[in-house]
């Protein structure tokens, strides 16, 4: 296994993500090549909680436009992360 650090990269904070927060479920950007029990076992070296369960998804890049130039938003890897009852993490 790698090192914690080198699997997660960090966390995802949006409205939707905020509001799981309050229901034990947390969002984090992680490496593209990490799998479920590699993540787990980062959050909970990290974090030094219990996990319940872990969802990942590849996010697709967006098409962003500033001015008349175009691109593209990179692509990564996101992690949601469920953890067991009683159980919290102090993002920020």
């Amino acid at each position: 296994m790698k090192d914690y650090t080198d699997i997660i990269i960090s966390p995802v904070v949006t409205e939707k993500s905020a509001t799981n927060m309050k229901n034990g479920i947390y969002t984090f950007k992680v490496a593209a090549s990490a799998n479920k029990t590699q993540i787990k076992k980062a959050i909970e070296t990290a974090f030094g909680v219990k996990v319940k369960k872990v969802n990942t998804l590849n996010t697709k890049s967006k098409k962003k436009r500033v001015g008349r130039y175009t691109g593209k938003t990179k692509t990564y890897k996101k992690a949601i992360v469920t953890l067991e009852s009683g159980q919290s993490i102090e993002i920020y």
